[in-house]
């Protein structure tokens, strides 16, 4: 690569933030934020600087790997594929296709080869025991947008640069740059909403970063947003303060939810969240009576034991109050590549509940089941027992609940194959590790992110370095894995066509597919013959286009539909090309009725399967509220978001992040000191770690920060063991779940702290 500037986007969070990149003499010399990214607008956090680490780390795995007797050894690309290919397919004869189980982690969806290659992969695996990160995140939102907008990843977007309210509860953008919420530079917005009058309102167990910043802030208890949200809608169908704005006419079964709302008045929810009657009307009432208002929720009240339900009144609230489709509320997003239609258009608007797990029956979402069930089906015996094991781009021994069983059901599989980059709690397990292309050595497209953007841009990044001649992409390792995996089960040998379509995908790659998608988006030059194009390729190539309803979709990707009438056209992959700063699409924009993909055309209200939760929350406010046990939750650091970020000195550097941080009273009654070493646990499991006392927190809740945990030994990864930290999953345990949605319950659970003696029995010490 050429010395100079070079323009990109930061992959390693939702931001998207656009970098200029100056490389000298083919190194990276400088990074700093983009002044002309339409999105970021010059905005970078301490994460993106960390880009040089990752891609100059030494211990980063750059060739295929096999465990032997006597250690790790490297082995060609050819030997790699032929071994993975046999094994994988020796375990599927002999015990069939569902005895090989795959994990899918989040960077996954951070790159667009990677995400575009995944389904044919799948699909040559066969295996219906399939798990992601997604039930230990954003199943809840999915599963209501799926559930009252038809669509799994239609999410109303917080448009926070023209709101005068935006209430935040369990969500961190400050921290986080937005989750399920694309919004770089949290606080620059922020200064922008105060001066147009606006105000910040958060709610969380712990004052974090971005309650920091707010004007109100409130403490509440982990759990118990469902009660709040509750409440407020109560409230506005008390006082009378319901209207739904650009939602009129198209909402249906709004009496079943006055009718659901009608036991939970404020003055009976008060007592189990903490805030107060009167605060709970008042913020009911401020989201009614601000004409520019949105309420966001997310990790906090998503991961916890009502999180289906939660989400879903959330979604409620903005729709009751006008706020659906409005500018300055909540809206949908018009991407360049509009998956959303793409989706409906081959039938994967999303499904929920078509069959359920082997061993504990927990519902799939998507064709997944909930990632807590994982070891179940690796320990459990009988049919349908999971025997090998593929995991690509993650780390669920630190990610997953019940880290430490999860541990234990890797060590014993037949087999066991992961497409990493590094040796980490997880891949040590693998019998083949498979390292793809660091992220600077390939193109780089936000399919994902750029449907959850606070304002529509489109920016495409070209391969900053050259990749070393014996190296493969992600997308690469994909679809020979998939090739090869194919020729197995057909007996080493498939028909000239099928083997002529393999090559030619092999030989395409993804960024020919990216320009076609972009060509035939709502912005490109052809916009609307995404039927005409993509379905044959869909058909001939990826073969994923089910029968039923195949010309579903076609109608909103038409030219017509007036929310396209006034946008540029003419976008291409030439075009974001020559911006290498990306391309501004302007700001969200109302998009009903032709948004919605509900067979009726209507916005569910009241879904039958959170109102048969109501139950359950009404037995929750039926409980007496006090407990002598903590309440563990979760925290998120702007340094940190996946555990294999934890290998940069820069992200790691500085004093511990890895504490657990408890209110004085608490530490108080248990006679800690804040700076001890402290055992937290939870039936039987335990792990130790220094105390922050801090009144940021509220009282009966502890926090520790997801991620850490890098004391296992067998990892490659110096930097982080030296860092090391204790994971919160090796003592959350993985039988609690949310029975709605079947998200892990990360937040909630119920801990003990007491003093770590020297020698004391824990599993992590």
């Amino acid at each position: 690569m050429h010395n100079g500037t070079h323009y990109r986007t930061c992959h390693l969070c939702e931001a998207m933030c656009g970098v200029a990149i100056e490389v000298q003499n083919g190194k990276v010399a400088a990074i700093k934020g983009d002044e002309n990214d339409p999105l970021s607008r010059g905005h970078i956090c301490p994460k993106a600087v960390a880009l040089q680490d990752l891609h100059e780390d030494p211990e980063r795995l750059r060739r295929p790997v096999r465990k032997t007797a006597t250690g790790w050894e490297e082995m060609s690309w050819d030997e790699a594929f032929d071994l993975v290919a046999r094994r994988l397919h020796e375990v599927r004869k002999a015990h069939g296709r569902n005895n090989i189980g795959v994990y899918l982690g989040n960077p996954n969806v951070h790159n667009h080869g990677a995400a575009m290659t995944i389904t044919p992969l799948l699909r040559a695996i066969g295996s219906q025991n399939r798990v992601s990160a997604t039930s230990n995140d954003q199943l809840p939102h999915m599963l209501a947008s799926l559930e009252m907008f038809g669509h799994q990843v239609l999410f109303p977007i917080p448009d926070i640069d023209r709101t005068d309210l935006f209430i935040c509860i369990g969500g961190n953008p400050m921290a986080s740059n937005g989750s399920l919420m694309t919004v770089p530079d949290f606080r620059g917005r922020v200064k922008e909403l105060r001066k147009r009058g606006g105000k910040l309102v958060v709610i969380d167990p712990r004052r974090t970063e971005t309650a920091r910043i707010a004007d109100d802030f409130h403490f509440i208890r982990p759990g118990t947003d469902a009660l709040l949200l509750m409440a407020m809608v109560h409230t506005l169908f008390a006082e009378n303060l319901v209207s739904t704005g650009a939602a009129t006419g198209l909402v249906k079964d709004q009496d079943l939810l006055q009718l659901a709302a009608l036991s939970f008045t404020p003055e009976a929810v008060a007592s189990h969240t903490g805030i107060s009657a009167d605060t709970i009307r008042g913020l009911a009432r401020q989201l009614a009576t601000t004409p520019r208002a949105a309420l966001h929720t997310r990790m906090g009240t998503s991961t916890q034991a009502f999180g289906g339900t939660t989400t879903w009144l959330a979604y409620c609230l903005n729709i009751l109050t006008g706020k659906l489709d409005a500018p300055g509320g909540v809206m949908f997003t018009q991407p360049a590549v509009d998956l959303v239609a793409l989706g409906a258009l081959v039938g994967q608007a999303g499904h929920f509940g078509n069959r359920y797990s082997r061993v504990r029956k927990l519902p799939e979402f998507g064709g997944e089941y909930p990632s807590s069930t994982m070891a179940d089906e690796i320990l459990t015996p009988g049919e349908g027992q999971i025997r090998a094991f593929v995991t690509v781009a993650g780390n669920p021994v630190l990610s997953n609940p019940n880290g430490q069983r999860l541990d234990e059901a890797l060590a014993g599989l037949d087999f066991m194959v992961s497409v990493d980059y590094y040796l980490n709690e997880t891949t040590r397990h693998a019998d083949v590790i498979l390292p793809p292309t660091a992220a600077l050595e390939r193109s780089h497209y936000d399919l994902i992110f750029s449907m959850m953007a606070v304002r529509n841009q489109a920016k495409y990044s070209e391969a900053l370095f050259e990749p070393a001649p014996d190296s493969r992409h992600d997308w690469q390792i994909n679809l020979e894995l998939a090739h090869r995996l194919e020729r197995q089960r057909k007996g080493g040998k498939l028909p000239l066509q099928a083997e002529l379509g393999w090559q030619a995908f092999k030989k395409l790659g993804p960024d020919p597919i990216l320009d076609v998608l972009l060509r035939t988006g709502p912005y490109g030059a052809n916009p609307g013959r995404v039927g005409g194009v993509i379905k044959p390729v869909l058909d001939k190539v990826l073969g994923i286009l089910p029968e039923r309803h195949p010309l579903k979709g076609l109608a909103r990707l038409s030219p017509l539909n007036p929310q396209w009438q006034h946008m540029p056209k003419g976008l291409s992959l030439s075009a974001l090309k020559k911006s290498p700063s990306g391309v501004d699409l302007g700001p969200l924009q109302p998009t009903l009725p032709q948004r919605l993909f509900t067979r009726d055309g209507k916005i569910n209200l009241a879904p039958r399967r959170y109102l048969a939760d109501v139950e359950r929350l009404q037995a929750l406010l039926d409980q007496p509220e006090a407990s002598a046990s903590l309440q563990l939750i979760g925290r998120r650091h702007v340094r940190s978001n996946n555990s294999w970020m934890h290998n940069s000195q820069r992200l790691v550097k500085g004093k511990s992040r890895c504490t657990v941080i408890m209110h004085p009273e608490d530490a108080q009654n248990r006679k800690l000191e804040d700076g001890a070493q402290v055992q937290v646990q939870k039936d039987g499991r335990a792990v130790v770690l220094p105390l922050e006392v801090s009144d940021d927190i509220m009282p009966g809740v502890v926090s520790i920060p997801h991620g850490w945990g890098h004391s296992r030994p067998g990892t490659g990864q110096s930097i982080a063991s030296a860092h090391a930290g204790a994971s919160i999953n090796d003592i959350l345990d993985d039988t609690e779940t949310d029975p709605v949605s079947g998200t892990s319950v990360l937040n909630g659970q119920a801990v003990e702290v007491k003093v770590w003696q020297t020698g004391a029995q824990s599993k992590q010490a």
